[in-house]
């Protein structure tokens, strides 16, 4: 049985940094992708960032967050991470966890419906 916990959302002021994690069991993720989306009020899911399931995996980023977010992960750990630094209002949302398995090496930057497992989301407020 696959499932994801997500924590380290929070409340946090602008060009702040918080630090999400994924706790994934039932999964290797040597084998399956993981994906960070997120969903604001009133606004559609999107995707955040994702790694590959190769050993150190290959980080993707939407472009909103490209040079304040990184993901990583701990193969060992089973454990996914979304770093998030020099946060925005605009980063206020729910952040989920997804996870899948695809064709080793081949791109997770997917959409939503193409990923199976999920977290219950993190709550993650931008304000000051």
């Amino acid at each position: 049985q696959v499932q994801l916990v997500e924590s380290g959302g929070g409340s946090v002021q602008p060009g702040g940094s918080l630090r999400l994690s994924c706790v994934t069991s039932g999964i290797s993720l040597n084998y399956y992708a993981i994906s960070w989306f997120r969903q604001a009020p009133g606004k559609e899911r999107e995707g955040v960032s994702c790694i590959t399931s190769t050993s150190d995996g290959v980080a993707y980023y939407a472009d909103s967050v490209k040079g304040r977010f990184s993901i990583s992960k701990d193969n060992v750990q089973h454990t996914a991470y979304l770093q998030m630094n020099n946060v925005k209002p605009e980063d206020t949302a729910v952040y989920y966890c997804a996870t899948d398995m695809f064709e080793w090496g081949d791109t997770c930057l997917r959409g939503s419906d193409e990923y199976t497992h999920w977290g219950q989301g993190t709550q993650v407020t931008v304000s000051s």
